[in-house]
């Protein structure tokens, strides 16, 4: 079956469906990952967003065991490939694709010129858009407006790993394999949901991590009410991805919407006051424009300037605007884990 792909610009593509064809409307973005497909999907940080593989082949390594997905659902409104590949190969494959995208009602297009889609992306910026398989005109929805976090964050605490240092993680849309890399490290994890009342957690916590997440950090309130107060307590705080941003404001910074946002694994990023560049793994639409009193700038992207991470002057606060944790991409800094563990003692 054939369907469409319309951008808020007026440009519209027709390709052939390999998903479910249900028609729906998101911000369309695009990313440039060779691998990872499957962790991409189900990276909660993705909510609303229609997705545009750049990499001509997905698809040809299937879907492994769900244990290895980043949440528990593809998190995608939609998926746009240039070839998709029906026929995977590898050891650890589960399903195709296909199926899968099927089996949770996601809809998917190939469309042979991705490189044009994302070129005007690049240069027009992030355009609504929305995938059609029917006749029916539909308007053109904007995910930002909505409060996504409170979308994809638990419902209730849960506690992870043992150890005898507690670490306390906001949930605003949580990669799994943030909670990996911290249980790997031996502390205890309790996972809160994003509007937690941290006046009800009766156990001792000795740190917190702000996770990743989608869409606008302003719409996140109650979040950055929790860290503002957090900030009193001057217990070390590690903010990724969303965190980073929700760290600036909570301290007094400011945030703003990129032109079209770093979806990739290949992000250079430089450690200021070093000569060290780290390759790493992206997935956001807004970024940190006023870093706030007391801290100052901890990394910065080598290709466009941008903010990718603050640190306090003084006080245990640090966040990174990257994914330390990859999954997929490279490992390069996963050393940030380290220092916010030796952080907490």
């Amino acid at each position: 079956m054939q369907g469409n792909l319309k951008l808020q610009s007026g440009l519209e593509f027709i390709g052939e469906s390999f998903g479910a064809d249900k028609s729906i409307s998101g911000e369309l973005v695009f990313a440039t990952g060779m691998v990872g497909y499957p962790e991409a999907l189900t990276d909660p940080s993705f909510k609303g967003q229609i997705l545009v593989m750049t990499y001509p082949l997905i698809g040809n390594y299937g879907v492994p065991d769900r244990k290895f997905w980043e949440s528990d659902k593809i998190q995608v409104s939609g998926l746009i490939v240039s070839n998709y590949i029906d026929t995977p190969s590898h050891f650890a494959s589960k399903s195709t694709l296909a199926k899968w995208l099927k089996q949770e009602r996601i809809p998917a297009l190939e469309i042979k010129d991705t490189r044009m889609i994302a070129k005007h992306l690049a240069e027009k910026g992030s355009s609504l858009g929305k995938l059609a398989f029917d006749t029916i005109e539909r308007g053109f929805e904007d995910p930002n407006l909505r409060n996504l976090v409170s979308e994809v964050s638990v419902k209730k605490p849960k506690i992870v790993g043992k150890g005898k240092k507690t670490v306390v993680l906001i949930d605003c849309g949580t990669k799994r394999n943030i909670i990996r890399e911290l249980e790997s490290r031996g502390v205890k994890i309790l996972i809160v949901p994003w509007d937690m009342d941290f006046k009800k957690i009766k156990i001792k916590y000795h740190g917190v991590v702000v996770s990743n997440g989608p869409g606008d950090p302003k719409m996140a309130g109650a979040t950055i009410s929790t860290v503002k107060n957090l900030l009193k307590k001057k217990q070390p705080i590690l903010g990724i991805c969303l965190g980073n941003q929700i760290l600036a404001l909570s301290a007094g910074g400011d945030t703003y919407k990129l032109k079209f946002g770093h979806r990739s694994q290949n992000q250079p990023c430089l450690l200021l006051g070093t000569r060290k560049c780290f390759l790493t793994t992206q997935n956001h639409g807004f970024a940190v424009g006023k870093i706030p009193q007391g801290f100052r700038a901890w990394f910065v992207n080598a290709n466009d300037g941008t903010n990718e991470g603050i640190i306090h002057k003084t006080l245990p606060f640090m966040s990174v605007q990257f994914h330390p944790e990859s999954s997929p991409g490279p490992m390069d800094t996963a050393w940030v884990f380290d220092e916010f563990i030796r952080k907490i003692g």
